[in-house]
């Protein structure tokens, strides 16, 4: 594709942010961006992470509509890739059928997150999206490694609430509360109540 710029980023690096014009499409091949929103109170919500193969919705929409981020993009990990300049990418969106459909596909996809997302806030206890947050975020070993703010951000929630509703877990033996971090010790327990069955 003509214009194919290599792209890369450190953890932590601002991608874009609310009124910044969109450069191009970006194709990861490594890393994860963390694509957030956040209100005039400050709260924030994670609307998604784009991983390798995968699209984001305000890169998308920004290119096709000409216009500016509304939401911001973090560099969750370290990141590189590509670059496909706004009007090569146009382009091909208009004239390569295989790329138009693979786009498509990812939109589906996408939407389907959004649909969870807003299941999840409308219509799940916040006891289970804390629950499921928790288990999305965990590494290997069952350690959670964010802060009771960036907990927030990802259940749509505020950070005292948090903070008192890990401590309800810790209490039920589900998990410990760590100086770095959140340790999981009941991860069926979790899951259970994930599903609502607690």
């Amino acid at each position: 594709m003509n214009g194919l710029r290599k792209f890369s980023a450190p953890k932590g690096k601002t991608i874009f942010q609310p009124g910044q014009p969109c450069p191009g499409f970006v194709i990861l091949s490594e890393g994860t961006i963390r694509v957030t929103l956040a209100g005039p109170s400050g709260r924030e919500v994670v609307l998604y992470r784009v991983r390798p193969g995968e699209i984001c919705l305000q890169t998308l929409s920004c290119l096709i509509k000409d216009q500016v981020y509304g939401a911001d993009g973090v560099a969750e990990t370290d990141l590189s890739g590509h670059i496909v300049p706004a009007h090569e990418f146009r382009k091909k969106l208009a004239e390569d059928e295989g790329f138009r459909d693979m786009i498509m596909l990812s939109v589906s996809s996408r939407f389907a997150e959004y649909q969870q997302l807003i299941e999840d806030v409308a219509l799940t206890s916040f006891d289970a999206r804390l629950a499921k947050a928790l288990i999305r975020l965990a590494q290997p070993g069952g350690k959670v490694p964010a802060t009771h703010s960036e907990l927030a951000s990802e259940t749509a929630s505020g950070r005292a609430y948090v903070t008192r509703r890990l401590a309800a877990l810790a209490q039920q033996g589900l998990v410990e509360q760590q100086e770095d971090g959140v340790a999981i010790l009941d991860r069926r327990g979790l899951e259970h109540l994930a599903a609502g069955e607690r």
